[in-house]
Protein backbone atom coordinates (compact mmCIF):
# COMPACT_ATOMS: atom_id res chain seq x y z
CA UNK A 1 0.00 0.00 0.00
CA UNK A 2 1.72 2.82 -1.29
CA UNK A 3 2.06 5.98 1.31
CA UNK A 4 0.22 9.61 0.34
CA UNK A 5 1.82 12.02 3.03
CA UNK A 6 -0.84 14.41 3.34
CA UNK A 7 0.81 18.27 2.73
CA UNK A 8 1.53 16.47 -0.59
CA UNK A 9 -2.45 16.20 -0.82
CA UNK A 10 -2.64 19.57 -0.12
CA UNK A 11 0.38 20.83 -2.35
CA UNK A 12 -1.11 18.88 -5.79
CA UNK A 13 -4.77 19.55 -4.94
CA UNK A 14 -5.75 22.67 -7.50
CA UNK A 15 -8.62 22.52 -10.16
CA UNK A 16 -7.84 20.76 -13.26
CA UNK A 17 -9.24 18.84 -16.20
CA UNK A 18 -9.66 15.20 -17.21
CA UNK A 19 -8.37 15.58 -20.27
CA UNK A 20 -10.72 13.48 -22.11
CA UNK A 21 -9.36 16.11 -24.83
CA UNK A 22 -6.61 18.47 -25.54
CA UNK A 23 -7.38 21.16 -25.90
CA UNK A 24 -10.10 20.60 -23.23
CA UNK A 25 -13.71 21.87 -23.65
CA UNK A 26 -13.85 25.50 -21.79
CA UNK A 27 -10.57 26.13 -24.45
CA UNK A 28 -13.03 26.11 -27.05
CA UNK A 29 -14.88 28.79 -29.30
CA UNK A 30 -18.40 29.41 -28.82
CA UNK A 31 -18.36 31.70 -32.34
CA UNK A 32 -16.38 28.31 -34.21
CA UNK A 33 -18.26 28.96 -37.18
CA UNK A 34 -20.03 26.02 -38.38
CA UNK A 35 -19.03 26.61 -41.86
CA UNK A 36 -15.39 25.11 -40.93
CA UNK A 37 -17.51 21.92 -39.10
CA UNK A 38 -19.15 21.12 -42.28
CA UNK A 39 -15.78 21.51 -44.33
CA UNK A 40 -14.67 18.37 -41.73
CA UNK A 41 -17.12 16.33 -42.28
CA UNK A 42 -17.15 16.35 -46.33
CA UNK A 43 -13.82 15.81 -46.49
CA UNK A 44 -13.42 12.67 -44.36
CA UNK A 45 -11.03 10.39 -47.04
CA UNK A 46 -13.14 7.57 -47.83
CA UNK A 47 -12.66 4.56 -46.02
CA UNK A 48 -11.92 6.07 -43.10
CA UNK A 49 -13.84 4.12 -39.98
CA UNK A 50 -15.99 5.75 -37.14
CA UNK A 51 -16.74 5.37 -33.44
CA UNK A 52 -20.25 6.90 -33.04
CA UNK A 53 -21.52 8.34 -29.61
CA UNK A 54 -25.40 8.55 -28.97
CA UNK A 55 -26.75 10.96 -26.22
CA UNK A 56 -30.18 9.77 -24.78
CA UNK A 57 -30.89 12.20 -21.89
CA UNK A 58 -34.05 11.16 -20.28
CA UNK A 59 -34.18 9.85 -16.76
CA UNK A 60 -36.46 8.82 -14.84
CA UNK A 61 -35.38 10.81 -11.80
CA UNK A 62 -32.93 13.72 -10.91
CA UNK A 63 -30.04 12.19 -9.46
CA UNK A 64 -28.38 14.93 -7.29
CA UNK A 65 -24.69 13.84 -7.66
CA UNK A 66 -25.19 13.81 -11.33
CA UNK A 67 -22.55 15.81 -13.99
CA UNK A 68 -24.66 14.90 -16.58
CA UNK A 69 -26.38 16.22 -19.51
CA UNK A 70 -30.24 14.62 -18.20
CA UNK A 71 -33.63 15.37 -18.46
CA UNK A 72 -35.68 13.98 -15.58
CA UNK A 73 -39.52 13.04 -17.38
CA UNK A 74 -42.23 10.46 -17.25
CA UNK A 75 -42.95 10.88 -20.56
CA UNK A 76 -42.33 8.48 -23.07
CA UNK A 77 -43.91 10.95 -26.12
CA UNK A 78 -41.10 13.66 -25.04
CA UNK A 79 -38.52 10.58 -26.16
CA UNK A 80 -40.39 9.87 -29.10
CA UNK A 81 -40.27 14.02 -29.84
CA UNK A 82 -36.22 13.31 -29.38
CA UNK A 83 -35.84 10.38 -31.77
CA UNK A 84 -37.75 12.75 -34.33
CA UNK A 85 -35.05 15.43 -33.95
CA UNK A 86 -32.38 12.91 -33.41
CA UNK A 87 -33.48 11.60 -37.31
CA UNK A 88 -33.02 15.48 -38.08
CA UNK A 89 -29.31 15.96 -36.88
CA UNK A 90 -28.57 12.61 -38.60
CA UNK A 91 -30.11 13.55 -41.70
CA UNK A 92 -27.76 16.75 -41.41
CA UNK A 93 -24.79 15.18 -40.52
CA UNK A 94 -24.99 12.42 -43.47
CA UNK A 95 -25.68 15.19 -45.94
CA UNK A 96 -22.01 16.39 -45.07
CA UNK A 97 -20.18 13.25 -44.47
CA UNK A 98 -22.33 10.98 -47.15
CA UNK A 99 -24.22 7.82 -46.52
CA UNK A 100 -22.98 4.74 -45.30
CA UNK A 101 -19.43 5.71 -43.65
CA UNK A 102 -17.89 2.85 -42.13
CA UNK A 103 -18.45 2.47 -38.26
CA UNK A 104 -16.81 -0.13 -36.05
CA UNK A 105 -17.90 0.85 -32.21
CA UNK A 106 -20.39 2.66 -31.10
CA UNK A 107 -21.90 3.59 -27.43
CA UNK A 108 -25.05 5.24 -26.15
CA UNK A 109 -25.38 7.43 -22.80
CA UNK A 110 -27.08 9.65 -21.40
CA UNK A 111 -29.75 10.18 -19.10
CA UNK A 112 -30.89 6.67 -19.29
CA UNK A 113 -30.70 5.15 -22.60
CA UNK A 114 -32.87 2.03 -21.25
CA UNK A 115 -35.69 4.22 -20.55
CA UNK A 116 -36.68 4.01 -23.91
CA UNK A 117 -39.12 1.81 -24.63
CA UNK A 118 -38.22 -1.40 -27.06
CA UNK A 119 -39.59 0.12 -30.15
CA UNK A 120 -37.70 3.16 -29.12
CA UNK A 121 -34.37 1.44 -28.90
CA UNK A 122 -35.46 -0.31 -32.11
CA UNK A 123 -36.13 2.85 -33.81
CA UNK A 124 -32.97 4.68 -32.86
CA UNK A 125 -30.40 1.43 -34.04
CA UNK A 126 -32.43 1.52 -37.32
CA UNK A 127 -32.19 5.27 -37.19
CA UNK A 128 -28.09 4.66 -36.87
CA UNK A 129 -27.42 1.96 -38.81
CA UNK A 130 -29.88 3.01 -41.73
CA UNK A 131 -27.31 6.10 -42.23
CA UNK A 132 -24.01 4.11 -41.48
CA UNK A 133 -22.18 0.70 -42.44
CA UNK A 134 -21.74 -0.84 -39.12
CA UNK A 135 -19.07 -3.00 -39.77
CA UNK A 136 -19.07 -7.07 -39.02
CA UNK A 137 -17.69 -7.04 -35.45
CA UNK A 138 -18.74 -3.77 -34.56
CA UNK A 139 -19.02 -3.43 -30.71
CA UNK A 140 -22.24 -1.78 -29.47
CA UNK A 141 -22.20 -0.77 -25.89
CA UNK A 142 -25.16 0.69 -23.55
CA UNK A 143 -25.57 2.35 -20.28
CA UNK A 144 -28.30 1.33 -17.94
CA UNK A 145 -30.08 2.60 -14.84
CA UNK A 146 -30.32 -0.77 -12.82
CA UNK A 147 -33.69 0.87 -11.38
CA UNK A 148 -35.29 0.78 -14.40
CA UNK A 149 -34.57 -2.60 -16.42
CA UNK A 150 -37.86 -4.15 -17.39
CA UNK A 151 -38.59 -7.73 -18.21
CA UNK A 152 -36.72 -8.57 -21.40
CA UNK A 153 -34.85 -5.64 -22.14
CA UNK A 154 -31.55 -6.68 -21.57
CA UNK A 155 -32.51 -9.97 -23.88
CA UNK A 156 -33.92 -7.36 -26.35
CA UNK A 157 -30.42 -5.35 -26.27
CA UNK A 158 -28.21 -8.38 -26.93
CA UNK A 159 -30.74 -9.77 -29.81
CA UNK A 160 -30.02 -6.22 -31.34
CA UNK A 161 -26.46 -6.08 -31.23
CA UNK A 162 -25.25 -4.48 -28.19
CA UNK A 163 -22.30 -6.72 -26.38
CA UNK A 164 -21.18 -4.02 -23.67
CA UNK A 165 -23.41 -3.30 -20.65
CA UNK A 166 -22.26 -0.55 -18.17
CA UNK A 167 -24.42 -0.75 -15.24
CA UNK A 168 -24.26 2.44 -12.55
CA UNK A 169 -24.08 1.61 -9.27
CA UNK A 170 -22.53 4.68 -8.24
CA UNK A 171 -22.43 3.33 -4.34
CA UNK A 172 -24.47 0.88 -2.13
CA UNK A 173 -24.67 2.20 1.53
CA UNK A 174 -28.46 3.27 2.54
CA UNK A 175 -27.46 6.26 3.84
CA UNK A 176 -25.16 7.31 0.97
CA UNK A 177 -28.11 6.47 -1.83
CA UNK A 178 -30.79 8.60 0.42
CA UNK A 179 -28.16 11.33 0.37
CA UNK A 180 -27.69 11.15 -3.41
CA UNK A 181 -31.14 10.70 -4.13
CA UNK A 182 -30.82 7.55 -5.81
CA UNK A 183 -32.30 4.44 -3.62
CA UNK A 184 -31.01 1.08 -5.56
CA UNK A 185 -30.94 -1.87 -3.05
CA UNK A 186 -27.66 -3.91 -3.93
CA UNK A 187 -30.81 -7.11 -4.90
CA UNK A 188 -31.37 -4.70 -7.34
CA UNK A 189 -28.03 -4.62 -9.06
CA UNK A 190 -27.70 -8.37 -8.84
CA UNK A 191 -30.59 -9.07 -10.29
CA UNK A 192 -29.59 -7.24 -13.72
CA UNK A 193 -26.40 -8.38 -13.77
CA UNK A 194 -27.93 -12.13 -13.29
CA UNK A 195 -29.77 -11.03 -16.22
CA UNK A 196 -27.27 -9.48 -18.54
CA UNK A 197 -24.93 -12.72 -17.96
CA UNK A 198 -28.42 -15.19 -19.00
CA UNK A 199 -28.68 -12.85 -22.03
CA UNK A 200 -25.25 -13.42 -23.17
CA UNK A 201 -23.49 -10.12 -22.89
CA UNK A 202 -19.97 -10.29 -23.68
CA UNK A 203 -18.90 -7.73 -20.93
CA UNK A 204 -20.35 -6.08 -17.56
CA UNK A 205 -18.79 -3.07 -16.53
CA UNK A 206 -19.68 -1.75 -13.11
CA UNK A 207 -19.39 2.04 -12.75
CA UNK A 208 -18.88 3.64 -9.01
CA UNK A 209 -18.72 7.24 -7.59
CA UNK A 210 -15.92 8.34 -4.52
CA UNK A 211 -16.58 11.16 -2.62
CA UNK A 212 -19.88 11.30 -2.26
CA UNK A 213 -21.82 12.37 1.20
CA UNK A 214 -21.53 10.22 3.57
CA UNK A 215 -18.93 7.76 2.86
CA UNK A 216 -16.62 6.28 4.80
CA UNK A 217 -14.10 3.98 4.74
CA UNK A 218 -16.25 1.23 5.95
CA UNK A 219 -19.25 2.38 3.72
CA UNK A 220 -17.03 1.77 0.69
CA UNK A 221 -15.36 -1.46 1.67
CA UNK A 222 -19.26 -2.61 2.20
CA UNK A 223 -19.99 -1.75 -1.66
CA UNK A 224 -17.01 -3.19 -2.76
CA UNK A 225 -17.14 -6.36 -1.37
CA UNK A 226 -20.96 -6.64 -2.97
CA UNK A 227 -19.32 -5.41 -6.05
CA UNK A 228 -15.95 -7.70 -6.08
CA UNK A 229 -18.82 -11.05 -5.63
CA UNK A 230 -20.94 -9.66 -8.85
CA UNK A 231 -17.95 -10.22 -10.66
CA UNK A 232 -17.33 -7.25 -13.45
CA UNK A 233 -15.10 -7.33 -16.29
CA UNK A 234 -14.43 -3.52 -15.60
CA UNK A 235 -15.35 -1.37 -12.76
CA UNK A 236 -15.10 2.38 -13.45
CA UNK A 237 -13.96 4.75 -10.24
CA UNK A 238 -15.20 8.07 -10.83
CA UNK A 239 -14.31 11.29 -8.44
CA UNK A 240 -17.31 12.99 -7.64
CA UNK A 241 -16.84 16.42 -8.98
CA UNK A 242 -18.85 18.94 -6.73
CA UNK A 243 -19.57 21.72 -9.40
CA UNK A 244 -23.20 23.38 -7.70
CA UNK A 245 -22.50 26.72 -9.71
CA UNK A 246 -23.33 24.59 -12.78
CA UNK A 247 -25.47 22.54 -11.64
CA UNK A 248 -27.93 23.82 -9.39
CA UNK A 249 -29.39 20.49 -8.45
CA UNK A 250 -25.66 19.68 -6.27
CA UNK A 251 -26.80 22.53 -4.20
CA UNK A 252 -29.32 19.98 -2.40
CA UNK A 253 -26.33 17.87 -1.36
CA UNK A 254 -24.87 18.73 2.28
CA UNK A 255 -21.64 20.05 2.12
CA UNK A 256 -19.88 19.18 5.12
CA UNK A 257 -21.04 15.47 4.53
CA UNK A 258 -18.89 15.64 1.72
CA UNK A 259 -15.65 13.64 2.67
CA UNK A 260 -12.59 16.02 2.96
CA UNK A 261 -9.80 15.92 0.24
CA UNK A 262 -7.93 13.75 2.94
CA UNK A 263 -10.41 11.36 3.38
CA UNK A 264 -11.38 11.45 -0.24
CA UNK A 265 -8.05 10.27 -1.13
CA UNK A 266 -8.22 7.82 1.30
CA UNK A 267 -10.91 6.70 -0.12
CA UNK A 268 -9.48 6.16 -3.56
CA UNK A 269 -6.35 4.73 -2.34
CA UNK A 270 -8.07 1.95 -0.67
CA UNK A 271 -10.91 1.08 -3.76
CA UNK A 272 -7.34 0.78 -5.67
CA UNK A 273 -5.96 -1.18 -2.88
CA UNK A 274 -9.22 -3.68 -2.83
CA UNK A 275 -9.52 -3.70 -6.83
CA UNK A 276 -6.05 -4.66 -7.65
CA UNK A 277 -5.28 -6.96 -4.52
CA UNK A 278 -8.57 -8.82 -6.20
CA UNK A 279 -6.96 -9.32 -9.23
CA UNK A 280 -7.95 -6.74 -11.39
CA UNK A 281 -5.65 -4.12 -13.44
CA UNK A 282 -5.62 -0.85 -12.66
CA UNK A 283 -6.27 1.23 -16.25
CA UNK A 284 -5.01 5.01 -16.02
CA UNK A 285 -6.64 7.05 -13.22
CA UNK A 286 -9.92 5.75 -12.64
CA UNK A 287 -10.91 2.60 -14.38
CA UNK A 288 -10.17 -1.48 -13.45
CA UNK A 289 -10.13 -4.14 -15.68
CA UNK A 290 -9.32 -8.24 -15.54
CA UNK A 291 -5.96 -8.83 -16.32
CA UNK A 292 -7.04 -10.35 -19.82
CA UNK A 293 -9.33 -7.33 -20.76
CA UNK A 294 -8.37 -5.82 -24.32
CA UNK A 295 -8.44 -1.84 -22.14
CA UNK A 296 -5.62 -4.00 -19.55
CA UNK A 297 -3.85 -5.25 -22.60
CA UNK A 298 -3.79 -2.56 -24.12
CA UNK A 299 -1.98 -0.51 -21.48
CA UNK A 300 0.46 -2.99 -21.17
CA UNK A 301 1.18 -2.86 -24.88
CA UNK A 302 1.39 0.74 -24.74
CA UNK A 303 -1.61 1.39 -27.25
CA UNK A 304 -4.31 2.59 -24.11
CA UNK A 305 -6.39 5.54 -25.90
CA UNK A 306 -7.92 8.05 -24.16
CA UNK A 307 -11.18 9.87 -25.43
CA UNK A 308 -14.53 11.74 -24.46
CA UNK A 309 -15.88 8.16 -23.16
CA UNK A 310 -13.07 7.82 -21.09
CA UNK A 311 -10.32 4.89 -21.11
CA UNK A 312 -10.95 3.26 -24.29
CA UNK A 313 -9.58 0.53 -26.89
CA UNK A 314 -10.61 3.00 -29.57
CA UNK A 315 -7.73 3.97 -31.69
CA UNK A 316 -9.86 5.21 -34.97
CA UNK A 317 -9.29 8.52 -36.62
CA UNK A 318 -12.82 10.09 -35.93
CA UNK A 319 -15.36 10.08 -33.01
CA UNK A 320 -19.08 11.55 -33.97
CA UNK A 321 -21.78 12.52 -30.95
CA UNK A 322 -25.25 12.77 -32.41
CA UNK A 323 -27.61 14.18 -30.04
CA UNK A 324 -27.52 17.04 -27.57
CA UNK A 325 -24.62 17.94 -25.93
CA UNK A 326 -22.77 15.83 -27.60
CA UNK A 327 -19.00 16.10 -28.64
CA UNK A 328 -16.96 14.47 -32.08
CA UNK A 329 -13.34 14.74 -33.06
CA UNK A 330 -13.46 14.43 -36.52
CA UNK A 331 -11.10 14.94 -38.96
CA UNK A 332 -8.39 17.08 -36.72
CA UNK A 333 -11.66 19.56 -35.27
CA UNK A 334 -13.59 19.08 -31.89
CA UNK A 335 -17.06 20.12 -32.09
CA UNK A 336 -19.79 20.14 -29.33
CA UNK A 337 -23.61 20.21 -29.60
CA UNK A 338 -26.02 22.62 -28.02
CA UNK A 339 -26.54 21.28 -24.28
CA UNK A 340 -30.25 22.05 -23.76
CA UNK A 341 -32.53 20.41 -25.12
CA UNK A 342 -34.81 23.59 -26.86
CA UNK A 343 -31.57 24.97 -28.44
CA UNK A 344 -30.23 21.74 -29.98
CA UNK A 345 -34.00 21.20 -30.86
CA UNK A 346 -34.23 24.59 -32.41
CA UNK A 347 -31.44 24.10 -34.43
CA UNK A 348 -31.66 21.25 -35.89
CA UNK A 349 -35.46 21.58 -37.06
CA UNK A 350 -33.65 24.64 -38.65
CA UNK A 351 -31.73 22.51 -40.86
CA UNK A 352 -28.91 23.33 -38.87
CA UNK A 353 -26.06 21.50 -37.32
CA UNK A 354 -26.52 22.04 -33.56
CA UNK A 355 -22.91 23.45 -33.09
CA UNK A 356 -22.63 25.85 -29.82
CA UNK A 357 -18.37 25.73 -30.01
CA UNK A 358 -15.37 23.92 -31.63
CA UNK A 359 -11.65 24.05 -32.59
CA UNK A 360 -9.39 23.35 -34.84
CA UNK A 361 -6.23 21.32 -33.51
CA UNK A 362 -3.04 22.71 -34.32
CA UNK A 363 0.67 21.36 -34.22
CA UNK A 364 0.87 22.64 -30.92
CA UNK A 365 -2.28 20.91 -30.23
CA UNK A 366 -1.50 17.47 -31.56
CA UNK A 367 2.10 17.47 -29.68
CA UNK A 368 0.80 18.78 -26.46
CA UNK A 369 -2.19 16.48 -26.48
CA UNK A 370 0.06 13.20 -27.48
CA UNK A 371 2.39 14.24 -24.28
CA UNK A 372 -0.84 14.02 -22.39
CA UNK A 373 -1.83 11.04 -23.91
CA UNK A 374 1.23 9.27 -23.17
CA UNK A 375 1.33 10.42 -19.58
CA UNK A 376 -2.32 9.45 -18.97
CA UNK A 377 -2.49 6.01 -20.84
CA UNK A 378 1.16 4.38 -21.15
CA UNK A 379 2.14 6.09 -17.62
CA UNK A 380 5.58 7.09 -19.27
CA UNK A 381 6.79 9.65 -21.35
CA UNK A 382 10.36 9.63 -23.86
CA UNK A 383 12.40 12.31 -23.10
CA UNK A 384 12.85 12.99 -26.95
CA UNK A 385 8.67 13.61 -27.06
CA UNK A 386 9.51 16.52 -25.96
CA UNK A 387 11.05 19.61 -28.39
CA UNK A 388 13.14 22.09 -26.70
CA UNK A 389 10.51 24.64 -26.35
CA UNK A 390 8.63 22.46 -24.34
CA UNK A 391 11.32 22.17 -22.10
CA UNK A 392 10.20 24.00 -19.42
CA UNK A 393 6.89 21.60 -18.99
CA UNK A 394 9.28 18.79 -19.05
CA UNK A 395 11.28 20.59 -15.94
CA UNK A 396 8.16 20.90 -14.23
CA UNK A 397 7.05 17.18 -14.49
CA UNK A 398 11.51 16.07 -14.06
CA UNK A 399 10.94 18.57 -10.48
CA UNK A 400 8.12 16.37 -9.25
CA UNK A 401 10.76 13.42 -8.35
CA UNK A 402 11.59 15.10 -5.67
CA UNK A 403 8.00 14.31 -4.21
CA UNK A 404 8.47 10.62 -5.80
CA UNK A 405 5.51 11.41 -8.03
CA UNK A 406 7.93 10.09 -11.08
CA UNK A 407 11.35 8.50 -12.06
CA UNK A 408 14.24 9.66 -14.56
CA UNK A 409 15.82 7.09 -16.47
CA UNK A 410 18.21 7.92 -19.05
CA UNK A 411 15.62 8.51 -22.03
CA UNK A 412 12.18 8.24 -20.35
CA UNK A 413 10.21 9.95 -17.43
CA UNK A 414 8.23 6.92 -15.58
CA UNK A 415 5.09 7.64 -13.22
CA UNK A 416 5.65 5.45 -9.76
CA UNK A 417 2.30 3.94 -8.06
CA UNK A 418 2.20 7.04 -6.09
CA UNK A 419 2.59 9.45 -9.24
CA UNK A 420 -0.54 7.56 -10.90
CA UNK A 421 -2.68 9.57 -8.00
CA UNK A 422 -1.94 12.39 -9.10
CA UNK A 423 -1.68 11.90 -12.99
CA UNK A 424 -3.82 15.02 -13.82
CA UNK A 425 -1.69 17.10 -11.95
CA UNK A 426 1.61 15.60 -13.88
CA UNK A 427 -0.53 16.55 -17.35
CA UNK A 428 -0.81 20.51 -16.05
CA UNK A 429 2.38 21.74 -16.94
CA UNK A 430 2.41 20.65 -20.91
CA UNK A 431 -1.36 22.19 -21.52
CA UNK A 432 -1.02 25.53 -23.15
CA UNK A 433 -4.59 26.64 -22.44
CA UNK A 434 -4.73 27.00 -18.36
CA UNK A 435 -5.50 30.31 -17.54
CA UNK A 436 -3.02 31.81 -14.67
CA UNK A 437 -5.81 31.17 -12.10
CA UNK A 438 -7.63 27.90 -12.59
CA UNK A 439 -10.84 28.06 -11.10
CA UNK A 440 -13.08 25.58 -9.51
CA UNK A 441 -16.12 27.23 -11.02
CA UNK A 442 -14.33 25.28 -14.32
CA UNK A 443 -12.67 22.36 -13.67
CA UNK A 444 -13.17 19.83 -10.81
CA UNK A 445 -10.44 19.57 -8.62
CA UNK A 446 -7.47 17.14 -8.97
CA UNK A 447 -7.63 14.80 -6.07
Amino acid sequence: MVTIAEPLIHQYDVPGPRYTSYPPVPAWSSEFPTARWIDALRTVPAGDTFALYAHFPFCATRCLYCGCNAIPTQRRDKVDDYLDDFAHELALLTDALGWGRPVHQMHWGGGTPNLLTPAQTERALRLLTDAFAFQPGAELSVECDPRVVTDGQLRHLRSLGFSRVSFGVQDLDDHVQRAIGRIQPVAIVRDVVDQARAAGFEQINLDLIYGLPHQTLASVDATIDEVLALDPDRIASFGYAHLPTQRAHQRAIPFDALPGTIDRVALFRHIVDRFTAAGYAWIGFDHFARHDDPLAVAQREGRLHRNFMGYTTETGPHLLGIGMSSISEVNGVFAQNAAGLADWRERVQGGMLPLVRGHVLTDDDRLRGGIIKQLLCNLELALDAVPPTLQPALDAVIATAHDGLVRVEPDRIVVTELGRYFLRNLCLPFDAYLPPRTSDRVFSRTL
